[in-house]
């Protein structure tokens, strides 16, 4: 039997379309990864001629006069913050290969965002979680404002101990579970007013499923409600189950309306072992448990080592506040966390 002309003409366009994307897609991060390496190279050229000089007043005066001439010949990409910004990005990313591996998928847009931060840490945290999730530079930007790596486990421990977590990552992809949680969780998209029960915050999660995911971060996936258990013929129900594709592992979220109590963490343990149990692949590791209380109850927490435990604790954020408020709170959060984790590695 023949076939189709009409079919045959649109899957013909079809294939040409799809090679004309791949292509241009290829083309693109070809051209993005030269550009970067270029960018980088340019920047340790200039930071060598200026350590050679010895002079701190040279460094602007050889910035100014290469901008005057490089604008003149090749446009607005070298003006004088541009080569600030190159010689920057060659101090604060002085490993050659490291900068090659990622500018395979970080384009010098997602540079400009990541050069300014504050800390090494800072900056290997958002490239490294950049290359992996694949985020876009907007992505990327909204996960800084929302000072996701302060609100990020790793980010109050001892320094060392973080830069070996980041080393795997960087090195084998392995993406550990103080990489994944937060504290605190902003859940101002709920739309929840002053005064609600755990089932209106349950029920407004569902509700908004796709933003909560987005926040817990990408990995997640919803599995169930009101996960039943019976254990000694009584019926136990975790609010909320997920499983993490790169944790491997099933994470149990309970919902908490109050503040955080010692209580918590042994029902927490009684679903996370039944989990296991009952639910766990012989392939995943061990169920994990995030239970969202809307305070913490820091001496508590602290006693019962849950950083010793796959219990974790985050607090979380209903309330649509103003940009400024919002992060000087979340600074606060930021600055507790950091004091508790430094009084148990002094």
């Amino acid at each position: 039997m023949a076939e189709n002309p009409i079919q045959s003409d649109q899957q013909l366009i079809t294939d040409i379309r799809r090679m004309i994307e791949d292509t241009r897609q290829a083309v693109s991060q070809t051209v993005n990864a030269g550009l970067t390496l270029l960018y980088w190279n340019i920047g340790k050229r200039i930071n060598e001629e200026v350590l050679q000089n010895e002079r701190a007043a040279y460094g602007k005066q050889i910035i100014a006069s290469l901008s005057r001439q490089l604008e003149g010949e090749y446009g607005k990409g070298y003006s004088i913050p541009a080569l600030s910004r190159m010689c920057a990005f060659n101090e604060q990313f002085s490993d050659f290969g490291i900068v090659a591996t990622l500018s395979q998928q970080l384009s010098w847009s997602h540079f400009i965002e990541i050069i300014p931060l504050k800390s090494d840490l800072e900056r290997e945290f958002y490239a490294q979680l950049c290359r992996i999730e694949n985020w876009t530079v907007r992505t990327l930007r909204e996960k800084i404002r929302s000072m996701l790596f302060e609100r990020t486990v790793i980010s109050g421990k001892p320094e060392e101990l973080a830069k070996l977590e980041l080393q795997a990552l960087r090195e084998s992809d392995k993406l550990s579970p103080d990489l994944v949680f937060k504290d605190p969780y902003i859940l101002d998209f709920l739309g929840l007013k002053d005064t609600y029960e755990e089932k209106d915050l349950e029920r407004a999660i569902l509700e908004k499923i796709e933003h909560f995911l987005l926040e817990l971060g990408r990995g997640f996936a919803f599995l169930e409600r009101q996960k039943r258990m019976v254990i000694d013929g009584k019926d136990y129900k975790l609010d909320l189950l997920f499983y993490h594709r790169r944790l491997k592992r099933l994470v149990a979220i309970d919902l908490k309306i109050g503040k955080f109590e010692a209580a918590y963490k042994g029902q927490m343990e009684l679903y996370l072992r039944w989990l296991e149990k009952h639910e766990t692949e012989p392939d995943e590791e061990q169920p994990i448990g995030l239970i969202l209380c809307a305070e913490g109850n820091d001496e508590q927490i602290e006693l019962l080592q849950l950083d010793k435990t796959n219990v974790k604790v985050g607090r979380y954020i209903t309330e649509d506040l103003p940009k400024d408020l919002l992060k000087r709170k979340l600074h606060q959060f930021f600055i507790t966390s950091k004091k508790q984790i430094e009084n148990k590695h002094p």
